[in-house]
């Protein structure tokens, strides 16, 4: 109990506690096969586990773990052990003990408690109770033989690490530390966001809580930043793997060398940890350079109002997942060139990923994926996003028409977007379904593009959904709205597009304009009003094929008007129409470009050579606009 309180107190102080490194890791360096139970080694081969914590407390570790990550009865069971939990628990502490020579200074014990190796219901068969049942052997077996405290880590599953804090609080008034692992998206295996794992550990009671294994450091001081803005005044625990592994002639390697984990070790005493050591691939050496980086630290760390002002990672860490890269773009001022495609019309998307791959060679910033256009059956747009964000690695703009769709399938449909990454949403009325493939399909919408912006920017965007109930996490959309630079009634669109940027639109994407006088008129009209607009125009073009898809567009297509200059021009080339359209779109691009932020093109009949053709052309005219730029 005096330890036990002394840890507290050391908490309390500020001052950093290190802890070891890797076990596993420096076993299996030492020749013990990665299936062999190393929990058993405490009674097998206690001689290569005690030396073990002696290579750690000589490298400065003033807390050591016991060799019981996997003492558990499930675990156990995979080697046939199962009846002797106690005293594999009861020998790892007195190893520990040994370890620690007489004349050296404290060294905390702490019993090492991993997860049960089960999936408990209801995505397993393990009900709770059996979990508690279990971690409260394993936990009284730790406590038996005088550990200073638990600490329980590498955990996946909220609900098995609460019945461990459960068991840990029945047996006695024990300091605890809660850590969660995180894969590379920065959540847990099964979902939850870093800010939710360190409300949820604070209020089941652990002492300390925090983050270990995952990726490496940079990933783990991320994740630190947000569990300590979600839970300020809470103590912190951080122990990163060393790096990401890879097999290397038959061996498990991991990249992050100790030198960085001495520089780390300054970053998370001052992001707020309280206690910080190493994981998998840690090593003595390790632990030493950070034993050694902490030592000449003359501050105590951070634990309870933190300067979020002095940590920068590069993007806004209030979420977990970074703005997109069309989002940094545009906030950069690049001048951003985006390219719509059609989803196919069966399941083949041979084409469509070739065509994805020629734009993004050409320099397109982002591909846009249209929904149904001219209400034709098409293949999902959710799918296509995804594919090409996969496949081709670039960036997509969503088509989010809110026709058809009723307030239940809205929300839906946008949380299946931000779970496939999908976050540039253009949110549009869409086509009328009269004219399409079915005309007798439902027509009905529930909200008004203004009104979706809304729900996404203020609902979504702050996790919230349309009633005012927690999702779990904000989003963190990019949202963009439809506008016409050339409208019939101009005050009317103008006062169209200024309810939109109160309701949060991020970009406008306009209809294609042949009239680029017409156009910068417009938007003078929009700053001689309101002041400078705040956000990124894209100038819609849409490259004429020939004198008859000029005449469709000029007669049939509401909101376009084709002068009779430019309609002659395409009629005279002849067969040689298609080069005289894209020199036209490129002509009125450069006309408009001291008005917008960027152009977005709509390639005739899937034409994507074309669009390759005025992006070259595009670029050549702007190298500095280079689409190789990232914000």
């Amino acid at each position: 109990m005096a330890k036990q309180n002394q840890f507290k107190r050391m908490l309390e102080s500020g001052k950093p506690i290190l802890t070891d490194g890797a076990i596993g890791t420096m076993l299996h360096a030492r020749g013990i096969s990665l299936d062999a139970c190393f929990d058993e080694l405490n009674l097998t081969d206690p001689a290569i586990v005690r030396g073990i914590h002696q290579d750690y407390i000589a490298a400065g570790a003033t807390l050591i773990e016991t060799n019981t990550f996997g003492a558990n009865r499930f675990k156990l069971a995979q080697h046939g052990l199962e009846a002797r939990v106690a005293a594999i628990n009861l020998a790892a502490v007195q190893l520990v003990r040994e370890a620690i020579p007489a004349d050296h200074k404290p060294v905390f014990v702490a019993g090492s408690v991993g997860p049960l190796g089960v999936r408990l219901a209801p995505f397993g068969r393990v009900q709770p109770e059996q979990a508690f049942q279990a971690y409260t052997e394993q936990i009284d077996a730790l406590l038996e033989a005088g550990v200073d405290l638990l600490i329980l880590e590498t955990q996946n599953d909220l609900f098995e690490v609460e019945q461990a804090i459960r068991a840990a609080r029945q047996a006695g008034d024990v300091p605890v530390v809660a850590m969660v692992n995180f894969t590379r998206d920065d959540r847990t295996l099964l979902g939850d966001s870093p800010t939710h794992v360190a409300r949820f550990l604070h209020e089941c009671g652990a002492d300390v809580i925090g983050a270990n294994c995952s990726s490496g450091p940079a990933q783990l001081l991320r994740i630190l930043d947000q569990m300590h803005r979600a839970v300020p005044r809470a103590r912190f625990a951080v122990m990163p793997n060393a790096g990401w592994p890879e097999r290397v002639s038959g061996r498990i390697m991991y990249p992050a060398t100790a030198e960085y984990f001495g520089d780390y070790a300054l970053s998370f005493c001052a992001a707020g940890a309280s206690i910080l050591g190493g994981c998998c691939g840690t090593t003595p050496e390790h632990i030493a350079h950070m034993h050694a980086a902490l030592e000449n630290r003359d501050l105590p760390c951070s634990s309870t109002e933190p300067d979020f002002a002095e940590l920068e990672y590069g993007f806004d860490t209030t979420t977990s997942t970074p703005p997109t890269r069309l989002a940094r773009k545009v906030a950069a001022g690049h001048f951003v060139i985006s390219v719509e495609m059609d989803p196919p019309h069966g399941f083949s998307t041979h084409k469509l990923l070739a065509g994805a791959h020629l734009l993004a060679d050409a320099g397109a910033d982002v591909i846009n994926v249209a929904d149904s256009p001219m209400a034709r059956m098409r293949m999902s747009p959710w799918a296509v996003c995804h594919l090409i964000q996969r496949d081709v690695d670039i960036d997509t703009v969503l088509h989010f028409p809110t026709r058809g769709r009723n307030l239940l399938r809205v929300q839906g449909d946008l949380l299946a977007a931000h779970a496939v990454d999908v976050r540039n949403i253009f949110v549009v009325m869409g086509d009328p379904t009269a004219i399409g493939d079915y005309p007798e399909a439902m027509d009905d919408y529930d909200l008004v593009p203004s009104g979706l912006i809304r729900l996404i920017q203020h609902g979504f965007n702050a996790g919230i959904d349309h009633s005012g109930a927690d999702i779990g996490e904000a989003t963190s959309f990019f949202v963009g709205c439809a506008l016409n630079l050339c409208p019939a009634d101009p005050e009317r669109e103008l006062h169209v597009l200024q309810k939109k940027i109160d309701a949060g639109a991020n970009f406008a994407l306009t209809q294609p304009t042949y009239e680029p006088q017409r156009a910068s008129e417009f938007l003078h009209a929009f700053r001689s009003k309101q002041g400078e607009l705040p956000i990124a125009i894209l100038a819609g073009v849409l490259p004429l094929y020939s004198a008859k898809h000029a005449a469709f567009l000029h007669n049939e297509v509401p909101g376009i008007h084709i002068p009779a200059e430019t309609m002659n021009r395409v009629e005279a080339a002849g067969e040689g129409a298609p080069q005289v359209g894209v020199q036209i779109a490129v002509e009125m691009l450069e006309q408009l470009r001291p008005h917008v932020q960027g152009a977005y093109i709509m390639p005739p009949f899937g034409h994507y050579d074309l669009a390759a053709q005025i992006i070259d052309q595009i670029r050549a005219r702007a190298p500095a606009a280079s689409a190789n730029q990232s914000a």
